[in-house]
């Protein structure tokens, strides 16, 4: 996310853009001699120290002789003109302008005298936390997350697991950029790779999860009651401190930058960067879609890590049946979730029974 927010802020200063024409003027200029500039002379005569203006040198590439194109008098235009690169560039091409360039939607001089002209202006924020609270709630939390993460890694055997689920659903409620599908497959490295929870059971909560409204960090809920049974700590307490490992650190984070919003939010820079972020958060939701693809499929026997979606040619009809309904027939996602169910309990009945 840090890099898709600097690449565009450095798209928007135009550092790639001042290289690319350097590189380009170069390559279009490589192995043809430099010509002064600003020679002048009559329009249709030939410069001096070029070829005679009625052939061409014979060469290996030119054995004929071939008239030179003489260059059309325009009674509109000067006697006299300026040569420049005659050579490199015989055929000039107007340049468009650059798309950085600011174009004034209404001409003023077409306007009255004393009228004010139309100004873009920025919505401000609400005022609700002033910057120093916001930059105080910022430093708290980075001192909260660098104090358990660095509890947890002194002292790796002896924590109990209730405190290794929190430390690792507050890492994810950190970390986690482009909302809840990006979550999933951070989830499932964090609870199913340690043993808390098993493979089968984290893919049909998964599902039950995805069948009701809501975020799908609620699926830190049902997870955080799974890994403590068996514990000290009881399912209802692994699940309320679920809900607040998640929960907290986007909250905290958002109120923080509420209060610096004010300060940044009419920076031209700072918007860059939230334009970056969001299309690197974009990006990331796409890969959490193919990594669920990957592990998608639910064995019956409960074994292994879950297998891809497209070993099944009914399951991957399946998914595609819900995507163009809902993209192109405008089919609401309840409707496609218990299109799904039907079509698994059609599966069974013809393939498995």
């Amino acid at each position: 996310m840090i890099g898709a927010g600097l690449s565009t802020l450095i798209w928007d200063l135009g550092c790639l853009q001042v290289g690319s024409n350097h590189v380009s003027k170069l390559w279009r200029c490589r192995g043809h001699p430099r010509r002064p500039h600003n020679t002048m002379v009559e329009v249709g005569a030939w410069p001096k120290a070029s070829a005679p203006p009625n052939t061409l040198k014979s060469s290996p590439h030119y054995s004929l002789e071939k008239p030179l194109p003489s260059i059309p008098h325009s009674p509109e235009r000067s006697s006299l003109t300026e040569i420049d690169d005659i050579h490199l560039h015989p055929n000039p091409v107007a340049v468009p302008l650059s798309k950085f360039a600011v174009k004034p939607s209404i001409s003023s001089t077409n306007l009255p005298a004393h009228t004010p002209l139309p100004t873009t202006i920025i919505p401000i924020f609400p005022s609700l936390i002033s910057w120093r609270i916001g930059t105080t709630l910022l430093i708290l939390f980075s001192l909260s997350f660098i104090t358990i993460h660095l509890l947890r890694s002194l002292l790796p055997g002896t924590i109990p697991r209730a405190f290794s689920l929190f430390s690792s659903l507050y890492l994810a409620g950190t970390i986690i950029f482009g909302g809840g599908p990006v979550v999933i497959p951070l989830l499932r490295e964090y609870i199913v790779s340690p043993g808390w929870v098993s493979p089968r059971d984290f893919l049909l909560g998964l599902a039950i999860i995805q069948s009701f409204p809501g975020p799908n960090f609620n699926f830190a809920i049902y997870l955080g009651a799974l890994a403590t049974k068996g514990t000290s700590v009881p399912s209802f307490a692994g699940a309320l401190m679920a809900f607040v490992a998640i929960f907290t650190p986007g909250l905290v984070i958002m109120l923080g930058f509420l209060g610096l919003w004010q300060i940044l939010q009419g920076r031209t820079w700072f918007q860059a960067i939230l334009r970056g972020v969001n299309a690197g958060a974009v990006g990331l939701v796409f890969t959490a879609v193919y990594k669920l693809w990957q592990i998608g499929r639910v064995g019956v026997g409960g074994g292994g890590g879950g297998e891809p979606l497209g070993g099944d040619p009914w399951l991957v009809f399946i998914t595609a049946a819900a995507f163009v309904s809902g993209r192109w027939f405008r089919v609401n996602a309840p409707v496609a979730i218990l299109m799904g169910g039907t079509g698994g309990i059609a599966r069974w009945a013809i393939f498995v029974r």
